[in-house]
C-alpha cells in the first residue's frame, strides 16, 4: 500500500458499483482501483473505467497483492460468502447496505472481519450528503431545541423483473423495508440518536413479487422523538418528492431530494422560534418565515470511499458505518419484520 492511496478491487461491479461508486471512489484523493470483478460483463466494466486487471471470480481478485481494500456490492445473499473470503486474505471491506441475509449471517461477517484484523465499513452513504451533514451540525449546536418528530421517505417503482434478486427474500432478505427502509434508520439515528421502539407494517400492495414492495415504520427514540419512515417499491418515481422533516421546540428543517443517490437537493428551514405564547386562532394560512439552508454538494459515495480509505490509512478503525452499527441495523430489521408478522410495537 503506498502511504498516501488504499487500492481497492470491486467484487460485483455491475449495477450500483458501476452507476455510483466505482465513479465516486475515482474522484477520491486517497482511493485507487486497480482491479474489478462481476460473473458478467466484467470486460465492458473494465474498459469504462480503465482497469486492467478483470475477474470473473472472488478467488482471483483477492490473490492479487495490489489489492489493498474491496467493495462489495453484490446481491446480498453473497455478502457473507465474500466477506470471509476477503477478510481471510487480509483485505479491509467496505460492503453495500444491508451487510447480510440477516442478524446471524451479519454476526458471523463482523467475526471473520475481526479475527482476520481488518476493518469493515457498510455502505450506508447518506449521511455524507452534504444536506444531512449540515442538518447534523446545526442539530448539533441546539438549533432545533429539542427534537420532537422526524420523517423521512424514499420509495421508486419497481416492477417485476427476470432475476431481480431485491424481489426475492431469500436472495435479498426482503424488499422495501430492508433495502430503502434501513438507509434511513441509519440516518435518523444519526441525527436524534438510538431508537427505543419500532412497530412496522407491511405487505404487497402492487407488485407480485414474494419480497413485500411496501413499508411503514413508526419509530421512537430514547430521547422520546418520534419518526415515521415510508418506503415503497410501488409509487412512481415522479410521484414523489422524497422528503425529509425534522420538527423540534424551537423550529424544523425540510429538504427534497436529499434523500437518493445524488448530491443535490434543496433545503430550508426556520429557527429561533417556540418562545410565543398561545394561539387560540390557530392561523395555519399565516406565511411561515422559512429560509434557504445552503450546503456544500458532496458526492456521497466519494465520501464515503475516501472516509473508509483514511481510516485504512491512519490504522483507525471506522466509526461511522462500522461493524457494530451494521449489526444494529440488522437487529432493527428483524424487529421491523417482526413486528409486522405479529401485528405488535416492539422494544429495542
Amino acid at each position: 500500500m503506498k502511504s498516501d492511496i488504499v487500492n481497492f478491487g470491486v467484487i460485483g461491479a455491475g449495477g450500483i458499483a458501476f452507476r455510483q461508486t466505482i465513479p465516486g471512489m475515482l474522484k477520491a484523493k486517497n482511493c485507487g482501483l486497480v482491479a474489478v470483478m462481476n460473473p458478467s460483463g466484467i470486460d465492458r466494466v473494465a474498459r469504462a473505467f480503465g482497469v486492467t486487471k478483470a475477474f470473473d471470480n472472488e478467488a482471483d481478485l483477492l490473490a492479487d497483492p495490489e489489492v489493498d481494500a474491496v467493495y462489495i456490492a453484490s446481491p446480498v445473499y453473497l455478502h457473507g460468502r465474500q466477506i470471509a473470503m476477503a477478510a481471510a486474505a487480509g483485505k479491509h471491506v467496505l460492503c453495500e447496505k444491508p451487510l447480510a441475509l440477516n442478524l446471524r449471517e451479519g454476526r458471523a461477517a463482523v467475526a471473520d472481519c475481526r479475527r482476520h484484523r481488518v476493518f469493515l465499513q457498510e455502505g450506508y452513504m447518506m449521511k455524507f450528503h452534504g444536506a444531512h451533514a449540515r442538518i447534523k451540525q446545526l442539530i448539533d449546536q441546539g438549533r432545533l431545541g429539542r427534537l420532537v418528530f422526524l420523517r423521512a421517505q424514499l420509495s421508486c417503482w419497481y416492477p417485476p423483473m427476470k432475476n431481480a434478486w431485491r424481489q426475492n427474500p431469500t436472495t435479498g432478505g426482503g424488499g422495501a423495508l430492508i433495502d430503502m427502509a434501513t438507509h434511513l434508520y441509519d440516518l435518523l439515528e444519526h441525527f436524534a440518536g438510538p431508537i427505543k421502539r419500532i412497530v412496522a407494517l407491511t405487505g404487497n400492495l402492487v407488485q407480485d413479487y414474494r419480497s413485500e414492495d411496501a413499508s411503514t415504520t413508526l419509530l421512537e427514540f430514547k430521547s422520546g422523538a418520534h419518526a415515521t419512515v415510508d418506503c415503497f417499491f410501488c409509487i412512481p418515481d415522479e410521484a414523489s418528492r422524497t422528503r425529509l422533516e425534522i420538527y423540534g421546540s424551537r423550529g424544523s428543517i425540510l429538504t427534497e431530494g436529499t434523500i437518493g443517490q445524488g448530491a443535490e437537493g434543496k433545503m430550508e428551514g426556520i429557527f429561533d422560534i417556540g418562545d410565543a405564547g398561545y394561539d387560540a386562532a390557530q392561523g395555519k394560512h399565516t406565511p411561515r418565515r422559512f429560509k434557504r439552508i445552503p450546503f456544500r454538494p458532496i458526492n456521497p459515495y466519494t465520501a464515503e470511499c475516501e472516509y473508509f480509505a483514511g481510516c485504512i490509512l491512519r490504522g483507525e478503525p471506522p466509526t461511522l458505518n462500522n461493524a457494530e452499527n451494521a449489526l444494529h441495523i440488522l437487529a432493527l430489521v428483524e424487529k421491523a419484520y417482526s413486528s409486522s408478522r405479529r401485528k405488535v410495537v416492539l422494544n429495542l
